[in-house]
């Protein structure tokens, strides 16, 4: 049987808080109902192999490599993604500590670092450098830009212990 001839599922997904029903072929992945069916463009592919944390994102509190994730095994479980970290017009702790540490190149893998600097936090308020560094080490940067990354997570950590979780957007 080729891949065309397999009956579409119609499942239901939860993204940012949001239930939505799509069709989809049983091999598809996350990563593409998310990007191409859902339009969610944060979620990248870099490798497509769950190397590099472009297309991460938070499915029921675990950071997951969505390309390694059929969609169908997301079914009922609650998937957050970069576009759902913040409330529309703010910026989310973690998304101010990287501007205001200059962390900013190109931005590819900005998405899948916020992901990671995000469960690290959500599970651990006041992380150690090391503990940084492995929360981030499934993370490829093409500019180099990790030592602001820690650097950043940090900050941002500070400003939730501190209970600023959202910040104005003044973009």
């Amino acid at each position: 049987m080729s891949t065309e001839e397999y009956p579409e599922i119609e499942i239901t997904l939860n993204v940012n808080g949001k239930d939505y029903t799509v069709k989809v072929k049983p091999y598809e992945r996350l990563l593409d109902v998310l990007r191409y069916k859902l339009g969610l463009s944060s979620v990248k592919e870099g490798c497509g192999r769950g190397e590099c944390g472009t297309c991460a994102v938070i499915m029921d509190g675990k950071l997951i490599a969505s390309c390694l994730v059929l969609a169908i095994q997301a079914r009922g479980k609650k998937i957050l993604t970069l576009e759902g970290l913040a409330p529309p017009g703010k910026l989310h702790a973690i998304q101010k500590a990287l501007l205001d540490t200059y962390a900013m190149q190109c931005g590819f893998c900005f998405p899948g670092v916020i992901m990671a600097m995000k469960s690290l936090l959500d599970r651990n308020p006041n992380p150690t450098e090391d503990e940084i560094r492995e929360a981030l080490s499934g993370n490829l940067c093409r500019c180099g830009s990790y030592l602001r990354f820690i650097k950043a997570a940090k900050l941002a950590a500070e400003y939730i212990r501190k209970g600023q979780v959202y910040f104005e957007f003044k973009g």
